[in-house]
């Protein structure tokens, strides 16, 4: 299902360290205040990556697209049961919250994503569901959070003790943060979870886990038949039946706990290329069903590839600038 080094989970440390000396925002970090309310929702917060792909000025973003959250990504273990940004940066005093200070002063507000496909994370890196749930903490802490999203992938999704571990760290977190939004975002087939996903949502429906959005991430199918707006609405139904088998909720109960988070353009499989019609299907489900979250990956690729231009940081497909974050824009939940 996935390459080597996709570009949607490429959690890339050494790119990492370039976000240090971007001009993320004009001035140095400040204390971190609690947020104020952002105008918008934060069902439609899509992806950036703040230390990979050129990553534009999220405050540029909110003024060319009136998008006014964004999902921050990727929180990872330094090595230890310690999170960082790509873990290498400290959540504090550096450009990350320098960024996030400045998307709160547009008056916006952030959902920070924990995983990824490359690094170390945090949910192996944790020997328990306690000081799993105490790592999650340190980032609600840093930022005041509204809302976090588990990215569960690679090694640490395929690893059923891990699953069981990240599922009872985030009991803990929503016992610990009343009110708090949590999403937990991994892979998918055409058909919906694999074996694996729906292993995960059983463990958390067992444990009693509250999760406000089941996420899957609808490409690098290995195949498909139709557009990839059709086959992201037939992974998001067989999600929807998951979750209503596992938790026994009815069927519209269902559907406002799954979200969809799809990737923009050329995926990282040969072939595979969603565009902004797919983008206009997956709203159109999206407003019927009144989802938990329709998100994507990424700002970053939001644009037009140029002469040399990268996967990394545009989408390879024609468009203009922009195009798909203004269609998840108009979702409002």
């Amino acid at each position: 299902m996935h390459v080597a080094a996709p570009r949607r989970r490429a959690a890339a440390v050494a790119a990492g360290l370039s976000c240090l000396v971007l001009p993320l925002v004009a001035s140095g970090p400040k204390a971190v205040a609690s947020p104020p309310l952002a105008v918008g929702t934060m069902a439609a917060a899509p992806y950036e990556y703040l230390g990979w792909g050129n990553p534009q000025k999220p405050t540029d973003v909110m003024a060319a697209t009136g998008v006014k959250w964004f999902t921050l990504a990727f929180i990872l273990s330094d090595g230890g049961c310690n999170p960082k940004w790509d873990g290498s940066r400290a959540l504090t005093g550096g450009s990350d919250q320098s960024a996030i200070n400045a998307i709160r002063g547009a008056g916006g507000d952030v959902v920070v994503s924990v995983g990824g496909w490359s690094g170390n994370k945090l949910g192996e890196k944790c020997s328990s569901a306690s000081a799993l749930a105490g790592a999650y903490q340190k980032v609600i802490d840093a930022y005041h959070l509204k809302a976090l999203d588990i990215d569960i992938e690679n090694t640490e999704f395929s690893n059923a003790t891990v699953r069981k571990r990240v599922v009872d760290a985030l009991k803990i977190v929503k016992t610990n943060n009343p009110g708090i939004v949590t999403y937990v975002t991994m892979g998918t087939t055409p058909g919906g979870p694999d074996a694996n996903g729906k292993d995960l949502i059983k463990k958390g429906a067992a444990a009693g886990l509250a999760n406000d959005g089941w996420v899957i991430m609808p490409f690098d199918f290995g195949g498909h038949s139709g557009s990839m707006g059709s086959a992201t609405v037939s992974a998001l139904e067989g999600l929807k039946a998951a979750v209503k088998s596992a938790y026994g909720y009815g069927d519209d109960t269902a559907y406002r706990h799954i979200g969809v988070s799809s990737m923009n353009g050329k995926t990282d499989e040969a072939g595979e290329t969603v565009t902004t019609g797919d983008f206009q299907a997956i709203l159109g489900y999206a407003k019927q069903h009144h989802i938990a979250r329709y998100s994507f990956w990424s700002v970053n690729r939001d644009r037009q590839c140029g002469s040399g231009g990268s996967g990394d940081s545009c989408s390879g497909v024609s468009q203009a600038p922009y195009a798909f974050t203004k269609i998840v824009v108009q979702y409002t939940g």
